[in-house]
Parts: C-alpha cells; sequence; structure tokens
C-alpha cells in the first residue's frame, strides 16, 4: 500500500470512529454511579485509553496488519492467548448492534412517547438488517458530513451551556470544581464503577491502527496518533459533561436517566437543541449499528468459511449480492431479542468486559515487546506506559459491576472450553477468528 497518510489524517479519522457526542449516552448513567463525578469518570479513563493507546500504537508499527488486539496477542505472545482475546473481541462484535438499537428506541421514546419502545426497536433492527441484506454501507463521506453536522450541534450546545449558566448565577456559576470532586458526595468506589462505564466514551480508537500500512512513519506517527485522538476527545467529552452537570446538577432527579444529557439540552437551549441533538444520536447509532451488524456478519463468515463454526450456514454468502445473508438474518433476530430482554447500562457493561480484556492482552504483549528489545533506549522506562495501561485496565475491568463479570465470565469461559475442543487439549494452533474479514 502506498504511505501517504500524515498524523493530521489519522487523527481526524480516530474522531471520526469516536465522534464528538460520545459521551452523551453515558452521562446520566455514569453521573448516577458516580453521585455527580461523571467528569471525573471522563478524565479517569481518558488516561486508562492513553496509556493504552500508546501500546497499539507500538503494535501497530510492530504488526501493520489487520485484526487488531487479536493480532497483536497472537503474534506476539502465543495464539490461544490471541484466540481467546478474539473471542472476547467477538463479544463486543455481537454486543455493539444491541446497544445502537437500545439507544435509538430510547431517543425516539423521548420524542414519540405513545410509541411503545418494542416497535422503535423492531424498526431500527428491521432497517438495519434490511440495508445489510442488500448489501448498503455507512460510507465514509456519510460519516465526514455526519461529523461536521455533529460539530456545530456541539459548538452550539457548549455556547448555550455557558450563556444559561452566565445568566443564572454569572462567572461562578460556569466556573466550578464540583463536578469533578464535591467532598459531600465523593466515594471513590463507586467513581472507579462509573469510569467502567464511561470508559465507552472512547471505544473505536483502535480502528487508527488499522491504517498502518498506509502511514508515513508509522512507528512515530501511529503511536502519538492514537494517543492524540484520546487527549482530544477527552478533553472535548470533559468539557461536555462537566457543563451538563452545571446545568443540571441534581443528578437523581432525571426524568430518563439512560437519556439525560437530552433534558440537559432543552433546559440550556431550548426544544430546537432537544430536538437537533435527538436527530443526531439516533442517526449516529443508527450508522454504526448499521456497521456493527455488517462486521459481525463479516467475522462469522470468516468464522465458518474456516469452519470454525458450521460451513454450510454461516461460510455462505449471497450469489449476488456477496453479503452473508444467513448471519445478517440471525444476526437482526438476536439484537432485537437482546434489545428486549437486556437494559442499555447492562449491555454497555458487557461490551466493556470484552474490551477491557483486550485492552490489557495489548499492554502486555507491548511490554513484553519492549522488554524483549536489546537495542531499545531505556527500554525498562519506556515499558511503563504498557504496564501503567495494563494496570489501569485492570482497575476498570474489575470494577464493572458483578452481572457483567459473571455474564462476562461465561462467555469467556465457553471460549476456553471451545478452545480446548478444537485444539485437542491446546496442543495445536487455533483456527484463524477471522477478524480480517469485519
Amino acid at each position: 500500500m502506498r504511505r501517504v497518510l500524515t498524523l493530521g489524517d489519522l487523527v481526524f479519522y480516530g474522531i471520526v470512529l469516536i465522534t464528538p457526542i460520545a459521551p452523551v449516552g453515558v452521562f446520566g448513567l455514569a453521573s448516577r454511579m458516580s453521585h455527580g463525578h461523571a467528569a471525573t469518570t471522563i478524565l479517569l479513563a481518558m488516561l486508562a485509553m492513553m496509556l493504552t493507546a500508546a501500546s497499539y500504537g507500538r503494535m501497530a508499527a510492530i504488526y501493520p496488519v489487520a485484526g487488531s488486539a487479536y493480532t497483536y496477542v497472537s503474534r506476539g505472545f502465543n495464539p490461544h492467548a490471541g484466540f481467546l482475546v478474539g473471542w472476547a473481541m467477538f463479544l463486543d462484535y455481537l454486543i455493539i448492534p444491541v446497544i445502537n438499537t437500545i439507544y435509538i428506541a430510547l431517543t425516539l421514546g423521548r420524542l414519540f412517547p405513545q410509541v411503545p419502545f418494542a416497535v422503535w426497536a423492531l424498526l431500527t433492527v428491521g432497517s438495519i438488517t434490511l440495508l445489510n441484506v442488500r448489501g448498503v454501507s455507512f460510507t465514509a463521506r456519510a460519516n465526514q458530513v455526519l461529523l461536521a453536522v455533529m460539530s456545530v450541534v456541539i459548538g452550539v450546545f457548549l455556547f448555550d451551556a455557558v450563556r444559561y449558566l452566565w445568566q443564572l448565577a454569572g462567572w461562578p456559576g460556569v466556573f466550578s470544581i464540583k463536578p469533578f470532586y464535591n467532598p459531600q458526595t465523593f466515594d471513590l468506589r463507586s467513581i472507579a464503577t462509573a469510569t467502567s462505564l464511561a470508559a465507552l466514551t472512547y471505544i473505536g480508537f483502535d480502528g487508527i491502527t488499522t491504517l498502518a500500512e498506509e502511514v508515513r512513519d508509522p512507528r512515530r506517527t501511529v503511536p502519538l496518533a492514537t494517543v492524540l485522538t484520546c487527549l482530544i476527545i477527552g478533553i472535548l467529552s470533559t468539557i461536555e459533561i462537566y457543563l451538563a452537570h452545571q446545568v443540571w446538577p441534581n443528578f437523581w432527579q432525571f426524568p430518563n436517566v439512560e437519556t439525560a444529557f437530552l433534558d440537559v439540552c432543552r433546559r440550556a437551549g431550548g426544544e430546537a437543541l432537544f430536538h437537533a441533538i435527538a436527530a443526531l444520536l439516533v442517526i449516529a447509532c443508527w450508522g454504526s449499528g448499521l456497521t456493527g451488524q455488517a462486521g459481525a456478519a463479516r467475522l462469522l463468515y470468516g468464522m465458518g468459511r474456516d469452519a470454525v463454526l458450521p460451513r454450510k450456514f454461516f461460510g455462505r454468502l449471497d450469489a449476488r449480492s456477496g453479503v452473508p445473508t444467513g448471519n445478517v438474518l440471525l444476526l437482526g433476530v438476536l439484537t432485537f431479542g437482546a434489545a428486549l430482554a437486556v437494559s442499555w447500562e447492562h449491555a454497555v457493561e458487557l461490551l466493556n468486559f470484552g474490551a477491557f480484556l483486550a485492552f490489557m492482552g495489548v499492554n502486555l504483549v507491548c511490554f513484553r515487546a519492549v522488554l524483549a528489545n536489546p537495542g531499545a533506549h531505556r527500554r525498562w522506562t519506556r515499558a511503563l506506559a504498557p504496564l501503567g495501561g495494563f494496570l489501569f485496565c485492570l482497575t476498570i475491568w474489575l470494577s464493572l459491576p458483578l452481572p457483567a463479570q459473571v455474564a462476562g465470565g461465561a462467555w469467556f469461559l465457553a471460549g476456553v472450553v471451545f478452545l480446548a475442543w478444537r485444539t485437542r487439549g491446546f496442543r495445536i494452533p487455533p483456527a484463524d477468528l477471522g477478524f480480517k474479514e469485519s
């Protein structure tokens, strides 16, 4: 591939992947769980993600191929460990369409409360599944346009929030330390638990590493781009959440905790801003759900083609569209059922279970790679960043609520049993999970 991409190109791509409205969904729940310290949880999650992003960048320079954490752990440590990391990532692929479906239904329920949640969920899943069966994708151009619109609307929110606070109490109403530290409600354990949820803000940064083969000077550019992306998103997200808390400081009185940011927008900017943010959330989640379902279907196809799963069903492509239609339809049914059975909060926690397992794996592999390089200058000093990233991610992962740990642990144990069966007791290399297909 031609190495033409610059640092600015990668950072822009990363911001497109994560989006400027990433913290909107977690605001209400993170505020409630942290007792009003959502801004603090965003910053703590940012530190963990910046250290982890640096590890991803270093590994992408060593292994500039698709597959991300799955590839890095498989090649840098052990194929069996890589399989288990991939198994954890596979859970995320299945959960992402569920998360987006639930949030779209919740948001549309705020706009049209007379329509039942199940109807919105069915329409969302149905439209996403239909387009994926036909091979329609959410294009890069559509993402760029959406990013531009998001930036404008978020800019309007920031202006309206500052204006509202200034009119309410002057500059003392705009500037306060309470969103970061309120001695009356501060509780370290609660903040740690909420940080595990706030980390959803940064999910997607690792997509930058898939472009490593097209980047000028990847050993320097990719690590820097991943870190800068997390830093920029973290600063913007902190400002958004800080102002949202100032506008609505009574975190225990949200009309609807999952869509609490909409109520903040209504208070700060009126009905126009309320509807603008709601529309953006629906479009952004719909695009993410469309892409997520397509990626999961392709992943299932890769596993079916390589006989990891039954080939007759999972390894078939439609002759005309080239789409694994059976996989798409199966995912549509599973997504709709899960959207009715699981809350958005629990779905996010389950997603973070798999994501943070992958993050810890990449940090450990990076730590090992740094120490194994005898020519690296000050290698022990350089090894502190991936080690810190691992410990930070481990702390957040252990802070996940018990239901997420039990459900995620059951999924991971099933992966261990499946791997032991497929590799005859870990004696032969595992099959490729097919992440290059997604």
